[in-house]
C-alpha cells in the first residue's frame, strides 16, 4: 500500500493531539510504533492492508 503525504499528515497530527491533551507518554508511542513494525512483518499484513485500503475507500467515497 502506498501511503500519501496527506495521510501521513492526519496521522501525525492525530498523534500530535493524543500526545499534547490526551496524556499520551513517549513510551507508549515507542511501544505502538515497535507493535507496527513487526506487526508489519506477519502474515497478518495483507489482511491489515486490504481492511485499511476498504475503510479509506468507503470514507473516501470511491
Amino acid at each position: 500500500m502506498t501511503v500519501t503525504i496527506p495521510l501521513v499528515v492526519l496521522v501525525g497530527a492525530m498523534v500530535y493531539i493524543a500526545w499534547r491533551f490526551l496524556g499520551l507518554r513517549l513510551w507508549h508511542l515507542a511501544l505502538t510504533l515497535l507493535f507496527g513494525f513487526l506487526l508489519a512483518a506477519t502474515t497478518m499484513a495483507p489482511e491489515i492492508d486490504r481492511v485499511l485500503r476498504a475503510a479509506l475507500g468507503w470514507f473516501i467515497g470511491r
